[in-house]
């Protein structure tokens, strides 16, 4: 590369570099993204070594083709079905776009679903990736801990009137509230119904059996499990579903359910991902409560009138979701963050504005509490020692806003 072009471009790839060069830092927020592990980088660095296109018949085809189907096998075992009930898509987001649709209908019944209820809980990509017309969905409210109410949903499917579909998470990004995805499916089912779970922050953390959860079709993906980014599958449960159209159109990859040449790397590696999580599944769940726990203490210790958000019901291990009166979460991120260490804020930020969380609105939470709402998630890399710094630039920082306001 020459000239003034090649120069502005190795300048732009320094800079870049630099920041993978900045000091120490403590990481929280694996409910967005947690680092890649280091059997999934394993497998991505020799998936890119294969040559050939999964589709072709000669040999190195077959050797991509296996390796695709390797990683099929490990997501499969960890979302409890077989590796022919997973079709891989781009992410999660991808995967929920596929799912949500009224054209799945039981097999052998053709009667597809015609209405869409979705908790008030759900991630955008579900909230706004379906395929449903506007007024064919309703939505399902949350009760003050969480949780879906399943007294409206039931209410709600007697007013459909036949098949629904409900979308309904296994666990909530930012509270951790686990939801009660089993007993919503029996009422679901009882109408011929049909549930989709969005179980990306389940995965890993907590057991994510589709015949456990109840639910038809599970979305999962790769990088929440320390895999790399750019990896999703939807997960079915057996062939009784007549799946919807593909959103992807083209050469009929993937049982035809999603077209264009795979990514092996990035589904190899989210099938290493897969597998390690499997093989920490009994020791992970409580080292990660036993790290929340002394994260809630930290919390308390220095702001004793925190208040922490579905603290009353069962929530993921790794989740701590919580807010100190009177204090904006974007002072706290920021502040956080400038003493190293990295969490999220609880409310969505849209163009640099941040705004009330629609989760903590649907729960009943008071405007000015909602907005100092923080999430800190940890994951299969955190450590006490991450716990320690946390405490060690939340307790100075409180103070200092405190102490800044009395003044």
């Amino acid at each position: 590369m020459q000239g003034k072009k090649g120069r502005r471009a190795r300048g732009a790839f320094a800079a870049w570099q630099t920041v993978l060069k900045q000091q120490q830092r403590t990481y929280l927020d694996f409910n967005a993204t947690a680092p890649l592990r280091a059997e999934a980088k394993a497998a991505c660095v020799a998936a890119l070594d294969l040559t050939g296109n999964a589709s072709s018949v000669h040999t190195e085809g077959r050797a991509a083709r296996a390796a695709i189907e390797a990683a099929r096998a490990c997501v499969g075992v960890l979302a409890g079905v077989t590796a022919r009930g997973v079709t891989f898509t781009a992410s999660g987001t991808e995967a929920a776009n596929l799912a949500l649709s009224p054209s799945i209908v039981r097999a052998g019944e053709g009667k597809p679903v015609e209405r869409l209820i979705v908790s008030a809980g759900e991630h955008a990509c579900v909230l706004r990736g379906h395929r449903f017309a506007a007024d064919r969905v309703d939505i399902a409210p949350l009760t003050r801990d969480g949780r879906i109410d399943l007294d409206a949903l039931e209410r709600l499917i007697a007013r459909a009137r036949g098949p629904v579909m409900l979308a309904l998470q296994g666990a909530n990004n930012e509270t951790g509230v686990v939801q009660p995805v089993a007993e919503a499916a029996a009422l679901v089912h009882a109408v011929g119904g049909v549930v989709v779970c969005d179980a990306v922050q389940l995965a890993g953390r907590s057991r994510c059996l589709m015949g456990e959860l109840g639910a038809d079709l599970m979305i999962v993906s790769s990088h929440k499990l320390g895999g790399p980014k750019g990896a999703g599958a939807l997960t079915a449960l057996s062939d009784a579903l007549v799946l919807p159209a593909p959103l992807v159109r083209g050469g009929g990859q993937e049982r035809n359910l999603r077209a264009g040449t795979e990514d092996v790397a990035a589904i190899a590696g989210f099938g290493a991902a897969a597998a390690t999580a499997l093989s920490e599944e009994e020791t992970e769940a409580p080292r990660l409560l036993a790290l929340r726990e002394a994260l809630a203490s930290q919390v308390r210790a220095s702001a004793p009138d925190a208040v922490i958000f579905g603290e009353s019901v069962k929530r993921l291990p790794n989740t701590l979701c919580f807010a100190v009166p009177g204090i904006e979460a974007s002072t706290l991120v920021m502040g956080l963050d400038l003493a190293g260490v990295a969490v999220s804020s609880g409310a969505a930020c849209s163009s640099g504005k941040v705004t009330r969380s629609a989760v903590l609105e649907a729960m009943g939470v008071a405007s000015d509490l909602a907005g100092g709402a923080i999430r800190l998630s940890l994951g299969w890399s955190s450590s006490e020692a991450d716990i320690a710094r946390f405490g060690e630039a939340f307790e100075p920082l409180v103070k200092r806003i405190r102490g800044h306001r009395a003044a």
